[in-house]
């Protein structure tokens, strides 16, 4: 248990007085020195643990092979090729669990999420690959539905499976599918959209409501008979970043998965070098995901995102961008939430409605492993 923020009453009982009454699974302690030697869920969570693992022990492992730089894609120049173009790359896996969710399912987030990645770089995706990771027992109906799945939000995506690997493990030694997906895409010249990009000025948007793609997973999954009807926000993000990109300037992107816009918001400040300053009443989050949240005495700033987007831009841009958002299918809800501003690098103040504010800090583990 731990004792919560109290907002509001619920049902006769002090918002925060009580919460987390169910067992936590994989919590983080958020100590940074390692001692524990063995993972733990909260490595796998997008938090400061993760940031510890590759920091500390990922990063010095590789050596000079790495080229850490806090974004969800890589840039690369190209020998040879077009002058001003280059190569955005990302990889990433997909545990999941349940693989069908309300709004989607392990092949749908494969394809989305590393489309995604790819687009918070300002990439057009081009290309996956995709492996899969096959527990011996696992029905061929259940693969060829997520497979399908996947190929028909890869056509949605206007991105093609060119190359992949299949492997098979013993019963129990998987959960019934694991999936790995790379991409690559294209980066016109010009566009300059980067984690470190956020200026002193600049306005903070979110796309839409957030919180739902976490709540609808552990909704299946854990029997929450909350009557919550929240499905996945899963869905790709290129048409919406190409749509904003057509309009204005974008400074920074960031898709706020695991870790929830907190994380997302504590990655933007720090790689950018400026703090941030965010309206908790302006952060939209459906009533379904607050009342789950106010249940469980959750944060809806901390729960994964699946199909919204985090972005800095320039006030001048705003009217511009703001319209292109809220005339696409997945930025309808699109708000301005906050600013950047001076001050220490990486401080996130959370601004609450009864005038206060609180340092929001990064989340140290998760809440629910396999959210994603």
């Amino acid at each position: 248990m731990h004792p919560g923020l109290p907002l509001r009453t619920l049902h006769g009982i002090q918002r925060g007085d009580l919460c987390l009454i169910l067992p936590v699974r994989g919590r983080g302690t958020g100590a940074a020195d390692m001692t524990d030697k063995v993972i733990t869920m909260a490595h796998g969570a997008g938090g400061s643990r993760m940031l510890d693992l590759l920091e500390e022990v990922v990063y010095p492992a590789l050596g000079g092979s790495a080229c850490p730089d806090a974004e969800d894609a890589a840039a690369l120049e190209v020998p040879g090729g077009e002058p001003g173009f280059r190569l955005a790359c990302t990889t990433d896996s997909f545990v999941v669990n349940p693989l069908f969710f309300p709004g989607g399912d392990i092949g749908k987030l494969a394809v989305c999420g590393t489309v995604n990645d790819l687009s918070m770089r300002g990439a057009r995706p081009l290309y996956l690959t995709m492996g899969l990771i096959l527990e011996e027992g696992l029905s061929f109906q259940v693969l060829e539905d997520i497979l399908r799945s996947a190929g028909r939000w890869a056509e949605e995506a206007g991105v093609r499976v060119v190359a992949g690997d299949t492997k098979v493990v013993e019963r129990g030694a998987a959960d019934g599918l694991y999936i790995n997906t790379s991409g690559v895409g294209l980066i016109p010249p010009g566009r300059e959209v980067s984690i470190h990009g956020a200026r002193p000025g600049d306005v903070l948007l979110v796309s839409g409501c957030v919180g739902d793609h976490e709540t609808a997973v552990l909704s299946r999954r854990e029997g929450f008979d909350f009557r919550v009807d929240v499905e996945s926000d899963c869905a790709p993000l290129n048409g919406l970043v190409e749509a904003m990109l057509e309009v204005g300037e974008v400074h920074a992107l960031r898709d706020p998965t695991r870790g929830g816009l907190a994380a997302s918001l504590k990655e933007m400040a720090s790689a950018s070098g400026v703090a941030l300053e965010v309206r908790e009443e302006q952060v939209p989050v459906r009533e379904g995901v607050r009342a789950f949240c106010e249940m469980l005495g959750l944060d809806p700033l901390l729960l994964a995102n699946e199909g919204k987007l985090l972005a800095a831009v320039p006030e001048e841009s705003l009217p511009a961008i703001l319209e292109a958002m809220r005339s696409h299918p997945l930025g309808r809800e699109a708000a301005v939430i906050g600013r950047v501003v001076e001050g220490r690098r990486g401080e996130v103040a959370v601004l609450t409605p009864l005038g206060s504010s609180r340092l929001l800090r990064m989340p140290s583990g998760e809440h629910f492993p396999r959210i994603c």
